[in-house]
């Protein structure tokens, strides 16, 4: 473990004014996006979907890295430049998903917990060769206003988060740490920060019980928002405060960086809410973005499976980028929405 090469890839991961670009959909789901935007869910469709993301030009200029899936990490452009070829060349660190998704979770109906674990040092190596410098695991953890997540699904997947990290750094990649707390319900914004700052507590004592080094990982959580169904939506301050109050609670120092997941927000309102974050003094980690479908969906949908449209696409990946890089910087307004 070299830990002076981790630390210096976390710290290019957060680096100012960027962010990460999330494309590690599964199949699964790459197709049904497709599919909702009218495109035939088929391979090469993929293919040509991601192509026409890390071919944006100027990608690098608000983008620092990019989180691919295991097919997307082998896959080449149409003229057979691999695609790890592509984002080195944009000035982007390429990123991996190696979780295998969330599965239920015995005896605790209604909660999962992700998987992967079996064979994870195998593939965290052929990763590296790959090109991959940094990785990605995402917990996700169903909430209600009373019951949900239990102790039990909340300790299971931060310990889960813990030993993939673990696994990650003595291969020599960044572990992106994300537990999620998902947006669905019609809980308050105040039930979201009491589930959110339980779940942070549990993965940070496991990863100080698993060995893993903060200076050389990044931490990947949810904004403290209400829930979708909820009456009461509070504002992007509303937002941001509640948000801090339950880092500074949590987060060590040590942290090297914090990359928020757009969830179920739009890009709009997640570059607002980022944005009155950095309004804060004495933050001891910068804060930053690491997006997935808050970038893609104005592109997918102009795309539209179209090659007549992929310039406009990615002018619209690029406009969102931008906003999002803006939001990091403490410098976006609405006003930008319009190119």
């Amino acid at each position: 473990m070299n830990l002076t090469a981790l630390a210096d890839t976390a710290q290019a991961m957060v680096a100012s004014g960027k962010g990460l670009l999330a494309m590690d959909e599964s199949i699964g789901t790459c197709n049904q996006r497709l599919a909702d935007a009218g495109i035939a869910a088929t391979g090469e469709n993929r293919r040509a979907w991601r192509e026409l993301l890390l071919t944006a030009p100027g990608l690098g200029a608000s983008i620092s890295g990019v989180i691919l899936a295991d097919e997307t990490i082998r896959q080449a452009t149409t003229g057979g430049t691999p695609f790890v070829g592509v984002a080195r060349d944009a000035g982007l660190l390429v990123g991996i998903k190696v979780d295998t998704g969330a599965h239920g979770m015995a005896a605790h109906g209604g909660e999962k917990v992700t998987e992967g674990l079996d064979g994870l040092r195998e593939r965290l190596q052929t990763y590296f060769a790959l090109g991959a410098r940094f990785a990605k695991w995402r917990a996700v953890l169903a909430i209600d206003d009373t019951r949900l997540p239990t102790d039990a699904c909340i300790d299971a997947n931060a310990h889960a988060l813990a030993r993939y990290a673990a696994l990650c750094q003595e291969a020599g990649l960044v572990p992106i740490i994300e537990p999620e707390v998902l947006m669905d319900g019609p809980h308050a914004q105040a039930r979201c920060q009491d589930v959110t700052d339980a779940v942070l507590r549990s993965v940070f004592r496991q990863l100080a019980w698993q060995g893993v080094v903060l200076e050389a990982m990044i931490l990947k959580p949810n904004m403290v928002v209400a829930g979708l169904a909820c009456p009461g939506q509070n504002s992007a301050q509303e937002v941001a405060d509640a948000t801090l109050q339950c880092l500074r609670r949590v987060v060590p120092a040590a942290v090297p960086g914090i990359t928020f997941l757009s969830g179920g927000q739009s890009g709009e309102e997640a570059s607002a809410r980022l944005n009155a974050m950095q309004a804060a003094t004495r933050l001891p980690w910068p804060l930053s973005f690491s997006f997935g479908r808050a970038l893609q969906h104005p592109a997918l949908t102009i795309w539209a499976g179209q090659a007549a449209q992929r310039v406009a696409a990615q002018q619209a990946l690029l406009q969102r980028a931008r906003c999002s890089a803006a939001a990091a910087h403490g410098s976006y307004s609405a006003a930008m929405e319009t190119p």
